[in-house]
């Protein structure tokens, strides 16, 4: 392995710094977003559930509290004796913050798929004229000697697409799930936030 990264070149130590960021960002996403700690099936409403329930679940269990769709209606609930434009303005507050923290260091993610592949390609151009100009600069013009620089060449683009499609993969899956996420957060914020002050309307 450790050949492999010295024929490469200086270009691998960006390569692997690439890949490190890669895995770490893609372990943490994959805890951070497990889907009852986004939405847990006890907060869920439907339709014309009643929220009382929903509320004396979140009172109860802490780990629902700290959950992202817990911590938006929660802050439903603190301004329930608010105007219900003032509710609603502080969960979309909320709402806001928790779609930030969804939504960290995916973009990233993107990015190293774009920047690991053009690394690779940088490897492999430079690699090109390092042979070509030993080739120039030597006095016997055998084909032989271009072959370290071909190889530092094929060796960068190799790694840098082995980081860039996994990268990738794992770019469009999270967004795609935040995606998701956020559209059902819109959703169960809206039916607790008509449910709760209907209710509150009623008495």
């Amino acid at each position: 392995m450790w050949e492999l990264v010295k024929a490469g070149g200086w270009l691998m130590l960006p390569l692997l710094l690439c890949s490190i960021f890669m895995l770490a960002i893609s372990l943490e996403r994959l805890i951070r977003l497990k889907r009852k700690s986004i939405l847990p099936p006890q907060l869920m409403l439907h339709g014309d559930d009643n929220t009382q329930t929903v509320m004396d679940a979140l009172h109860q269990d802490a780990d629902l509290k700290d959950s992202t769709l817990g911590r938006i209606f929660m802050a439903g609930e603190r301004s329930r004796l608010q105007s219900p434009e003032y509710a609603r303005a502080q969960m979309e507050a909320v709402a806001s913050e928790e779609i930030g923290y969804l939504e960290k260091n995916i973009n990233f993610l993107g990015t190293l798929s774009a920047v690991a592949p053009l690394l690779g390609l940088l490897g492999t151009v430079l690699g090109i004229i390092e042979s070509f100009l030993i080739l120039d600069l030597s006095a016997n013009s055998n084909p032989t000697l271009m072959i370290p620089g071909i190889s530092k060449a094929l060796i960068t683009t190799a790694v840098g697409m082995l980081i860039a499609i996994p990268a990738l993969f794992a770019y469009r899956y999270f967004q795609r799930l935040v995606h998701e996420y956020i559209m059902q957060l819109e959703q169960q914020a809206t039916l607790f936030h008509a449910a709760h002050f209907y209710h509150k309307g009623q008495r």
